[in-house]
């Protein structure tokens, strides 16, 4: 099937930066979008970005005019660019991307296991 791996989160203070990447593998046919979502503790999941096959993006609110998403097609990798951190980033952070695969041609949804991210003040 398909595998989404993150990796990049991690702890940082209030003001710094952080990276994170997310490779998709396995039985891939074809990437329709590729993003980022992010849950905290007794909220709900929301979007952070995410980029569509022809170039699209787009910003939850929280993100827009600190984080950057981009994506290498040719390593089916999307990244994020998380600038000016702050608390209130504090999340799991997860990848998230729609996919169909050699075996069905329907467009799927995948997720990632989530990878951490806090942000200390």
């Amino acid at each position: 099937q398909v595998q989404l791996v993150e990796s990049g989160g991690g702890l940082v203070q209030s003001g710094g930066s952080l990276r994170l990447s997310c490779a998709a593998s396995g039985n891939i046919f074809n990437i329709y979008a590729m993003g980022w979502y992010r849950q905290a503790p007794g909220k709900q999941r929301e979007l952070v970005a995410d980029i569509i096959s022809d170039d699209r993006i787009n910003y939850g609110d929280s993100a827009k005019g600190r984080f950057t998403i981009s994506r290498d097609n040719a390593k089916n990798t999307v990244y994020l660019q998380m600038n000016s951190l702050k608390p209130e980033d504090t999340a799991v952070y997860y990848c998230n991307a729609v996919i169909s695969t050699l075996s069905s041609p329907d467009w799927a949804d995948y997720w990632g296991q989530g990878t951490r991210v806090t942000v200390s003040s």
